[in-house]
């Protein structure tokens, strides 16, 4: 129907031909008023755009404005986007029709995926040789397929993180093991802060094993690291190194008088006894501490081998105790003790 506005002398485009091959036309008369429009354009626009002014239905954006066809035409290639919303836009180049008037061949340019989303376009809107749709297809599929390796790499980011976490977890606990303690360590020594690093024994734990079983020893070794947890900082790390031993490493603990105090915590948490299946299970707690100061140069090692020594200088002095290795390597001071009412508990 429109494209017989076309057929003027000289013009030999059949009826529907121009809208096949150019389905986004759009043909003015002299005074910029559109005479007919191609299937796909009319869509966008509607009926009723026909007899209107161009300007009426687009925003010009190159040329800011054209009330006579030849100011398109000097133009030739142009910038408009539809009035209202979606304000689709448009590329446009302009060619003089025979006798008078203008026609425009528009297409979408690199907004042709918004303009199929926001007008429900299909490959039928488009003429057969405009590679648009096909492009757009091969965007949609590269999108899906990047999307895909995206989710395939954070699978992979989180199997590797539970991978790495599982291997320095203490799958008995929950706790960090020596692996995680081995780290925290090196980079609390690289970081050069300074820092208190406790080694803690159960004792009489072996006892609990061989009279009330194994089941029991695990139950209890889940719950002192429960109550190690809960006696320090959430920064904190306290790491299940050997059957019944752990380290605590305090992050910024530089003096004798936060240690007592993290100590006091310990033992005020093992105050109360534990039980398996309603029997008692007696343990104690032996702890060694070493204090590291700022810029410290000892290396793990050493630093492990004081922790021992002041381990078992509490557990010479009778258990049930945290003493610090003194800087001088040569005698022990004791920090915290269990009550002897706790020690009762503890103990049987």
């Amino acid at each position: 129907m429109m494209e017989g506005d076309l057929r003027q002398p000289g013009f030999h485009l059949g009826p529907g031909a121009l809208g096949q091959l150019m389905p986004m036309y759009l043909s003015l008369d002299t005074a910029c008023r559109i005479r007919g429009a191609g299937p796909t354009l009319l869509k966008l626009m509607g009926e009723g755009a026909i007899g209107k002014p161009l300007e009426e239905v687009f925003t010009l954006r190159k040329p800011r404005s054209a009330a006579q066809a030849s100011v398109l035409l000097r133009a030739q290639r142009l910038q408009m986007s539809l009035r209202g919303t979606p304000a689709t836009t448009f590329k446009a180049t302009a060619v003089p029709l025979l006798g008078d008037g203008v026609l425009l061949n528009l297409s979408f340019g690199f907004g042709v995926r918004d303009a199929v989303r926001d007008h429900g376009l299909s490959a039928t809107d488009f003429a057969d040789t405009d590679l648009a749709i096909e492009l757009l297809y091969l965007y949609e599929a590269k999108t899906a397929v990047m999307g895909e390796l995206t989710r395939m790499a954070d699978r992979l980011r989180g199997a590797r993180a539970r991978a790495e976490e599982q291997a320095a977890t203490d799958p008995l606990t929950g706790l960090g093991n020596r692996r995680a303690m081995e780290a925290a360590l090196d980079r609390l020594l690289r970081g050069g802060e300074g820092f208190a690093l406790l080694h803690i024994d159960l004792d009489y734990f072996k006892q609990v094993n061989d009279t009330l079983g194994h089941a029991a020893g695990d139950h209890v070794l889940a719950e002192v690291a429960s109550r190690l947890r809960r006696s320090v900082r959430a920064g904190d790390l306290v790491a299940r190194v050997g059957g019944d031993e752990f380290v605590i490493l305090l992050g910024g603990v530089l003096d004798r008088t936060a240690l007592a105090r993290v100590g006091a915590t310990i033992y005020d948490h093992m105050r109360l006894p534990i039980t398996h299946e309603g029997r008692p299970c007696p343990i104690g707690l032996s702890i060694g501490a070493v204090l590291v100061g700022p810029g410290s140069d000892q290396g793990e090692a050493a630093l492990v081998s004081l922790a021992d020594l002041a381990l078992y200088a509490s557990k010479r002095a009778g258990r049930g105790r945290m003493m610090l290795w003194n800087a001088d390597q040569s005698v022990s001071q004791e920090l915290a003790r269990a009550d002897a009412a706790e020690r009762r508990i503890m103990t049987g």
